[in-house]
């Protein structure tokens, strides 16, 4: 799993300024797979950050690069807290929030919707998205907007202006290690 893609894809987690990210990542072996999950968890735990793989199939994983303090919180308001106990989530134990997750993931035919929850996704949003089946948001950007328009515009412009960043400190010698903010 390279660096690059990691930074391509979870620069904002990785910088602090969201819950998490995810990404899919080619593998050629499940041991090669499990042993690059050992060496990031490794390397960022020391930063607050945890890296998971939430559905593996044949040549391909859909990784999880998530800060688990703010995970909690952001599952823990009330908004969100009902949307996952209506999916039948347990709010208080976020890893058990993650493993219900991933059985929704192995047994759900569509993708379960409220994974935005997990991504710091504003719940207003996924609720929207939810409701309205993916139509009529006001605005699309990283996510799809029913709430703050205005707002989530910003953020999507700050996520863009990290990642640049991010990219470009990558490629001058900067580490996953070194580009990973403590929080």
């Amino acid at each position: 799993m390279s660096e690059e893609l990691i930074i391509r894809h979870c620069s904002p987690t990785l910088a602090g300024l969201k819950t998490g990210n995810l990404f899919s990542c080619p593998y050629d072996s499940r041991e090669a797979l499990n042993k690059d999950l050992r060496r990031l968890n490794r390397t960022l735990a020391s930063k607050g950050l945890r890296v998971l793989p939430l559905k593996i199939s044949a040549g391909k994983a859909l990784i999880y690069i998530y800060r688990p303090a703010r995970l909690k919180e952001d599952l823990l308001r009330e908004n969100a807290a009902d949307m996952l106990k209506a999916r039948g989530y347990s709010c208080e134990y976020p890893n058990r929030c993650i493993v219900s997750l991933i059985k929704r993931l192995d047994s759900l035919n569509d993708f379960p919707h409220e994974i935005g929850l997990f991504l710091g996704y504003p719940p207003e949003d996924v609720r929207g998205f939810i409701e309205n089946s993916a139509q009529e948001s006001k605005v699309a950007g990283c996510w799809k907007v029913y709430g703050d328009a205005e707002a989530a515009k910003k953020t999507f412009e700050k996520y863009k202006k990290c990642t640049r960043e991010y990219t470009r400190r990558h490629i001058n010698g900067n580490t996953l290690e070194q580009l990973a903010v403590a929080v």
